[in-house]
């Protein structure tokens, strides 16, 4: 048979390879650009305002965004391959060094701002106000950008989206008292005192308060050390938790339902006759009492000191209506600004307040898009800021994982993390919490350090079963579940004031579950919850028990027709004359997975 014509029969597979390997041009649309027509602003730009929150950059964005405000030239090096021993203190700095850091975060304190807004007054165009708001923002990222290169100190991923920053300013020109909302397990981390500099920068009159959230997870001798601490700093606090205020408010709620059930209908009727009764007799007394004498919790709450105690929401509302007692921006009220980091708990204490969902919750910087009044009462005003991550020091990136200020789901390294976290929880509280028993240090090894990453996320996902497809438990997943505990307090961990060593601040309880060995567990799990499958015993059993089943010669180790014998002389099967080939079984062909199966065994 003849070749088949390729003139009349195309080879479609041919044809693709030359279209997208090819040397011929490319096709361009009608502006000679690769651009796709979706891609063209062609028309009115509908997105013209990028109100998306920029905190995270890739390699490549932040190599252009650093080459745009140092002005400098980068040249490309080749990475230095390192490799990583799991029995290592991974990713977290030496006392040496954190003392070093430490040194450097207080010399270098006054550098952490925030962007100012340029002045600006009502003969100001607003083309010149945005190229001054431009250049200013310009000037700050670069000083905060040549502050990480020279000093080599590490900073929390700020805002870079210069339209959240204008949101803050917006929200402080208009606002009689700023709030900050901060984590009560760790306050001066979401703290920013330039923040309270700026507030009295726009008008000296303004206020600064912080409303310390999570309370709750603190104990009253905690919460005394911080309110001692701020009443130093010379700064109003309230304590307060938007958790438990929400739980009684669906108790409540609860309570209503059930009561609205037939059977119960005219017990009801009769309650709330009595009810309004009793009402309008408390009533009375309430304003003869107001009358004879203060209230003495408003007293309590408005001295010159900081209350340690959890406020409750009407205790809340009426510490925001007293607390300001200098001119207004608006007359008929007093206008609050709520200012926080995005997972302080922002959105749910303003929710909290005002009883019904106001603001949608989230973890992620971005959810809010711009700031949004709310009426509290008839004379307070709530002005509700996006979320802002603010310029802060930090010794390592584990440190903001564990504070929640970069995503867990998105982290790519869960081990600093999760050895930081084993550092500060204790190994008993470990074991009390999740019902596992973490492999104990070998012999050689410190008996009273702390369990590396690998220890605990062994024997947590051998104990919730999170598997591997080829046996072994899954680091990456249990790391995810042990660190969104770590945020979400199940695992607590306070940070003390200044003022307080650690150690005195923050103690764990005893131990609750009774202490298991290794030696009583099943073998299976033995082998899952260490690192190195074979311990020393293990290895020194084996070459012991391991004995030679044929005889070694030189030049040839292998005799088909002689055996060892037990007195160790040699002992000949057959003839010397046989082919020592015959008589032999050959060996079968046999799967490496099957032939090394007992090295994967757990």
């Amino acid at each position: 048979m003849g070749k088949k014509n390729k003139g009349t029969t195309p080879n479609l597979g041919r044809t693709l390879i030359k279209d997208r390997f090819g040397h011929t041009q490319r096709r361009k649309v009608d502006n000679d650009t690769m651009l796709h027509t979706t891609e063209l602003q062609d028309g009115y730009d509908w997105g013209r305002l990028n109100l998306s929150s920029v905190t995270e950059e890739s390699s490549f964005q932040a190599f252009l965004r650093t080459a745009e405000l140092a002005g400098t030239e980068f040249q490309a090096e080749k990475l230095n391959i390192t490799f990583v021993n799991p029995k290592q203190r991974v990713g977290l700095l030496s006392k040496t060094q954190e003392q070093r850091m430490h040194q450097k975060h207080h010399e270098h304190r006054e550098h952490l701002k925030v962007p100012r807004r340029p002045k600006w007054d009502k003969n100001t165009s607003a083309e010149d106000l945005e190229r001054a708001e431009n250049e200013a923002f310009l000037n700050w990222r670069r000083d905060l950008a040549l502050l990480q290169e020279d000093e080599e100190i590490l900073m929390t991923p700020y805002e870079k989206n210069l339209e959240f920053w204008r949101q803050l300013w917006r929200v402080v020109e208009r606002s009689d008292v700023v709030v900050q909302i901060v984590d009560a397990r760790n306050p001066l981390l979401f703290r920013s005192t330039d923040l309270e500099s700026y507030v009295k920068e726009v008008k000296s009159t303004k206020m600064n308060m912080i409303l310390v959230n999570k309370s709750d997870l603190l104990t009253e001798e905690q919460r005394k050390h911080w309110a001692e601490y701020f009443d130093c700093e010379g700064i109003r606090t309230a304590f307060y938790s938007a958790t438990l205020v929400e739980e009684e408010l669906k108790r409540e709620a609860e309570a209503a339902r059930q009561e609205s059930f037939p059977a119960l209908k005219e017990l009801r009727d009769a309650a709330d006759e009595i009810q309004q009764s009793l009402n309008k007799v408390e009533g009375a007394l309430d304003a003869i009492n107001r009358k004879v004498k203060p209230d003495d919790v408003a007293e309590q709450l408005l001295g010159d000191r900081n209350s340690p105690r959890v406020l409750s929401r009407t205790e809340m509302i009426e510490f925001l209506r007293r607390i300001y007692t200098g001119p207004r921006h608006t007359d008929q009220h007093v206008t609050i600004g709520m200012v926080g980091y995005p997972n302080v708990g922002k959105s749910s204490t303003i929710n909290s307040l005002m009883t019904v969902k106001k603001v949608s919750v989230s973890a992620t910087p971005g959810k809010t898009k711009r700031f949004q009044t709310l009426y509290l009462d008839n004379d307070i005003m709530l002005c509700d800021c996006p979320g802002l991550v603010m310029p802060s020091f930090v010794l390592t990136k584990a440190d903001m994982l564990l504070n929640g200020i970069l995503p867990i789901d998105q982290m790519r390294d869960h081990v600093p993390a999760v050895n930081l976290l084993c550092e500060r929880i204790p190994r008993h509280v470990l074991e009390d919490k999740y019902g596992i028993v973490i492999a104990k240090p070998v012999e050689g090894e410190d008996m009273e350090r702390a369990p590396h990453s690998e220890e605990l996320l062994l024997a947590y996902g051998y104990n919730r079963g999170f598997m591997t497809s080829n046996g072994q438990p899954d680091q990456a997943r249990s790391a995810r579940y042990v660190l969104k505990d770590y945020v979400n307090g199940k695992l607590l961990y306070a940070m003390s004031p200044p003022s307080v060593t650690q150690a005195e601040y923050h103690t764990f309880p005893e131990r609750q579950r009774k202490e298991i060995e290794e030696s009583q567990l099943p073998s299976q799990q033995q082998r899952a919850m260490r690192i190195d499958k074979s311990t020393s015993k293990e290895l020194d059993q084996q070459f012991f028990d391991d004995k030679p089943t044929h005889a070694h010669v030189k030049g040839r180790t292998n005799f088909p027709n002689v055996r060892l014998a037990n007195d160790g002389t040699l002992v000949a099967n057959a003839g010397p004359t046989d082919k020592p080939w015959r008589h032999v079984k050959k060996e079968r062909r046999e799967k490496l997975r099957k032939k090394f199966s007992h090295l994967d065994e757990h």
